[in-house]
């Protein structure tokens, strides 16, 4: 389908349906780079990934299982009273359902629950450790992805400081396609950067309460390695002329 005639697309379908956008502005994202990366993994202390076993005793489907997590691990960490399962649930098939093959479910089963509850306790553990760190920086919920052209605005996972931190619970290596999204993430920050001088993350930070795994790469280094250009205004241009002048004809 051509630019032109898409529609408007948040940054992550973007990074992850639309991969050709990407391709040509980071067109050394391959394997070797990719390996070489996760090579960098790392894992937190007391912190026990999740069997497959316990997965495969429930029945929801695994984007609704983690969103559910998700949704668990957000009311922890803001504080107060934590939201029942119920309203997790809620909360979870309101996002879900942004998804055309999404399965929401009527109720939750116990084995739903203890899956969901053990990767919501990793990573409100690994989040927790993050922020020990770094006690000064606020843990910051969604912060806001700028849009640009035909891509809409969205929102990332967490940030604290100027770290980006993106969750993926999934029972592989961090992948391009991950590599891409938060490449994506930061150049439409960067953009918007350029015309208002508003801070942009100099870190990502990857998160797998799956498999109690985490990677932590600088921007400047991801930009080097997967780009065939380090200058940022360039790369910036590029995106631009992909999804603004397209954007304008339409």
């Amino acid at each position: 389908m051509p630019f032109n005639r898409l529609p408007a697309r948040d940054p992550r379908t973007v990074a992850r349906d639309i991969p050709g956008v990407l391709d040509i502005l980071f067109p050394r994202l391959t394997g070797g780079v990719v390996n070489a990366l996760n090579a960098t993994m790392f894992s937190f202390p007391d912190i026990s990934p999740l069997q497959s076993e316990m997965i495969d005793r429930s029945q929801l489907q695994k984007a609704m299982m983690f969103e559910l997590s998700m949704a668990r691990a957000e009311s922890e960490l803001r504080g107060g009273a934590v939201a029942s399962w119920d309203e997790c649930l809620a909360v979870a098939s309101k996002r879900q359902r942004r998804h055309f093959d999404a399965s929401i479910p009527e109720k939750l089963e116990p084995s739903d629950i203890l899956v969901a509850d053990h990767a919501a306790r990793n990573l409100v553990a690994m989040l927790n450790s993050v922020r020990t760190q770094r006690p000064s920086s606020i843990l910051e919920h969604a912060p806001l992805i700028p849009g640009l052209g035909w891509v809409a605005s969205g929102n990332g996972d967490f940030a604290i400081g100027s770290t980006l931190i993106e969750v993926k619970h999934t029972n592989r290596n961090f992948g391009a396609a991950d590599f891409r999204q938060v490449l994506m993430y930061w150049l439409l920050r960067y953009a918007r950067a350029v015309e208002n001088d508003c801070a942009i993350w100099s870190d990502v930070l990857l998160l797998n309460p799956r498999r109690n795994a985490a990677l932590l790469v600088n921007y400047d280094h991801l930009l080097r390695s997967a780009s065939a250009s380090s200058n940022r205004v360039e790369l910036v241009e590029l995106l631009r002329s992909a999804v603004v002048q397209d954007f304008d004809r339409r």
